[in-house]
């Protein structure tokens, strides 16, 4: 792989406002009395609709970051903002409608809910955001069957394959149309095949729903195939060249 170049905290020259903005992030975890900086004054900006890979190696902070991005944990030092917002200024109920209205995330692990159908586990995120029963199982179904499962509306997470279980997932985290999806190695426990059908379903969701992406991830093919890859290096982002 090719050696990372520069610093990568805002290569983008478009002048429209990012849809997230990472300013001097600092995460520190503490270990029997150890400090672990993880990461180190790091910036990032990303503009809507794009599709960035973030790859590094195991331990380097890469799961940290999302879960960051998300508000799904607090950085030590540093701001996030999407779309000019400061995330956690926020209070815990404009974090939680946040989370459930303009972000997706999946996770390596599908974490899907056993003893309910694929429909039914794609409908949790509206049944949440108290959206009407039919309306709700209305559009899981569109949903469904946007990611290739529209025969497979009744089956339970065990009667469905690894990469079928995942395109679950991924339905359930986009149902409601998030602005931004965040992936933390969604693709780490497929088949190489396997894992590339959930790569172009990925691109596609971007193209056709303008879902920003933000991907965490070991693999190469998926990093080549993005518009921006970063890698994550001694707790900052640096460009990492496709090619």
């Amino acid at each position: 792989m090719s050696k990372a170049r520069g610093p990568a905290a805002a290569r983008i020259a478009n002048t429209a406002q990012p849809l997230i903005e990472v300013r001097g992030l600092d995460k520190t975890f503490y270990d029997a009395g150890r400090e672990i900086r993880v990461l180190r004054g790091l910036d990032l900006s990303v503009q809507a609709g794009e599709e960035i890979a973030i790859v590094g190696e195991s331990g380097t902070g890469k799961s940290t970051l999302l879960h960051i991005i998300g508000s799904l944990e607090a950085p030590t030092a540093g701001k996030v903002f999407f779309e000019g917002e400061d995330l956690f200024a926020l209070d815990q109920k404009s974090l939680a409608e946040f989370r459930n209205l303009k972000l997706g995330f999946v996770f390596q692990f599908h974490y899907l809910l056993a003893d309910f159908t694929a429909l039914e586990n794609v409908m949790m995120p509206e049944l949440i955001s108290r959206m009407p029963d039919d309306q709700a199982a209305r559009i899981a179904t569109e949903m469904l069957q946007l990611v290739g499962l529209g025969d497979k509306l009744s089956r339970r997470p065990a009667e469905l394959s690894g990469g079928e279980q995942q395109r679950v997932a991924v339905a359930r985290a986009v149902v409601l149309r998030p602005k931004l999806l965040l992936a933390d190695e969604p693709t780490g426990n497929l088949d190489p095949r396997t894992a590339d059908e959930i790569h172009e379903l990925f691109h596609r969701l971007n193209r056709e729903l303008g879902i920003t992406l933000v991907i965490a991830t070991h693999n190469e093919r998926l990093m080549r195939s993005v518009g921006r890859a970063l890698r994550l290096q001694e707790g900052k982002l640096f460009d990492e060249p496709n090619a």
